[in-house]
């Protein structure tokens, strides 16, 4: 890293120290030898002082450096850093074990490192503001039709819906397919509990099946076993963004007449034998709140197959209004539209969908390196036919670790780093067990070790390489 603004060598003078004060606005400035390790540190209240008592232009700082200072090693605890800084004290070198510069930590700097966190950048601002502009800032406007249509082209043509978030859009999928009062809908046991509440809202049953122990996801050879007469549909959900064995399902659901509604509420960008998790779907769910790879805020989308499918489900968000006779209402309809303003920002964001992929999946491949070292990980496997958008990395700390998960994400969040338990299985919660039928093994054991670490697209390589440094001292090298 490059600290051009914040750090002087110990040769310059007050003056060169005055215009790195002013360019970087911090209020300090660290002085470096030729190696870069810290010598000491200026605070523009040390230069006034200095100045008071008749320093010049010219004098070396090197004379008026502070060298009874407080620095931190990089690897240090980071509620201890965050514990010194105050009015005072604003700005802390973090150094390596021989001093030398690698970052430094202030006030607005020294942030928790969360699991997830959107990236809007300047297009994202540009649309935003030309929306605002032209009036059109609610359900209507051009926004809506071109995210739309641009999220069509990306998914062959399949006809594309926007709706208020990914929950939503799992309910009026069900409606729009004619899913209802005495249908079964088979969703796994390891999910978001949207999954299932959209079922029920629904006014079908859910039925839920155990995951596979390798994938985490639906287990098709249980999923088999479910089937009944009542049976209308298949959820299949991609957890975490690896795709579901949906050549198995698609063949189950052929076999047995059963429509398919696809969850990729984590898994936009996924790939199974070369197609996007979505193209397999009667109905595709997408998330675009503000924790998914992309974001609208919060948001969704459809997918149909089926043109009827799709016009029905768009009279349906439309409070079941006509779309020839204005307050007409030819159904029992919702309001489930997305805004003008989150579509111009999920348009600018769709163009970015290959460039966050790529980066989730290389700061995977980092975790994997790390854990694939060590018998008491287990971490979520790919099949080879696969391709993993990795919306977040999780690994098992299993039983034989050295700590459990529990004081592992105790201690990493001390450090300043986010972690998540798994989602809790659905058929440990009272609402939901009437909806198990059968043995639930695997959810359960992932459900109990089971644990996410920070895979946002914004991490920077310092920030990346400070959770493993953290995760290394914990299980070692």
């Amino acid at each position: 890293m490059e600290f051009t603004n914040i750090s002087i060598f110990n040769n310059a003078t007050l003056s060169d120290a005055i215009k790195a004060l002013n360019k970087s606005g911090l209020g300090s400035v660290f002085i470096v030898d030729n190696n870069k390790k810290v010598l000491g540190i200026l605070t523009d209240g040390d230069i006034r002082k200095s100045l008071a008592k008749g320093s010049k232009s010219l004098t070396p700082v090197s004379q008026i450096m502070n060298k009874n200072f407080i620095k931190f090693n990089y690897k240090a605890n980071y509620q201890e850093i965050l514990n010194k800084i105050s009015d005072e004290i604003k700005i802390i070198p973090l150094v390596d074990d021989k001093d030398i510069l690698v970052d430094y930590a202030s006030k607005n700097r020294i942030t928790f490192i969360p699991i997830a966190k959107p990236l809007i950048g300047k297009e994202e601002l540009l649309n935003v503001i030309d929306c605002v502009k032209s009036g059109w800032i609610s359900s209507q406007g051009s926004y809506v039709s071109k995210f739309e249509s641009e999220f069509s082209k990306m998914h062959n043509d399949n006809y594309s819906l926007t709706v208020a978030n990914g929950s939503v859009a799992l309910h009026l999928a069900i409606v729009s397919l004619g899913i209802g009062k005495g249908d079964e809908v088979i969703v796994p046991d390891l999910t978001f509990a949207a999954s299932i509440n959209s079922i029920i809202h629904a006014g079908a049953t859910p039925v839920i099946a155990d995951v596979d122990i390798n994938t985490w996801n639906i287990d098709t050879v249980k999923l088999k076993t479910l089937i009944t007469n009542k049976t209308k549909a298949i959820m299949p959900v991609h957890l975490y963004g690896n795709p579901c064995n949906m050549k198995e399902i698609k063949r189950l659901a052929t076999k047995h007449k059963l429509k398919i509604i696809e969850d990729c509420a984590e898994s936009i960008g996924s790939m199974t034998n070369n197609r996007l998790t979505g193209l397999f779907g009667d109905a595709s769910t997408f998330s675009f709140f503000g924790n998914k790879t992309i974001t609208t805020g919060e948001g969704g989308m459809i997918l149909f197959k089926n043109k009827s499918d799709y016009q029905k489900a768009k009279i349906l968000r439309d409070h079941g209004m006509s779309p020839k006779k204005k307050y007409w209402h030819n159904y029992i309809g919702f309001n489930y539209r997305l805004t003008n303003i989150q579509a111009a920002i999920g348009v600018a964001q769709l163009k970015r969908l290959d460039e966050f992929v790529k980066k989730k999946r290389a700061i995977s491949e980092i975790y994997n390196d790390y854990f694939s070292q060590y018998n008491y990980f287990k971490t979520q496997i790919i099949e080879k036919t696969d391709y993993s958008s990795y919306w977040l990395f999780s690994v098992l700390i299993l039983e034989n670790s050295p700590i459990s998960r529990d004081d592992f994400a105790v201690i990493m969040k001390k450090k300043g780093i986010d972690t998540r338990p798994v989602f809790i299985p659905l058929n440990q919660m009272k609402i939901y067990k009437k909806y198990s039928n059968e043995t639930i093994k695997n959810s359960n054991f992932i459900g109990k070790y089971g644990i996410s670490l920070p895979t946002h697209v914004d991490l920077s390589n310092e920030q990346i390489n400070y959770i493993i440094s953290s995760i290394k001292e914990l299980f070692g090298h």
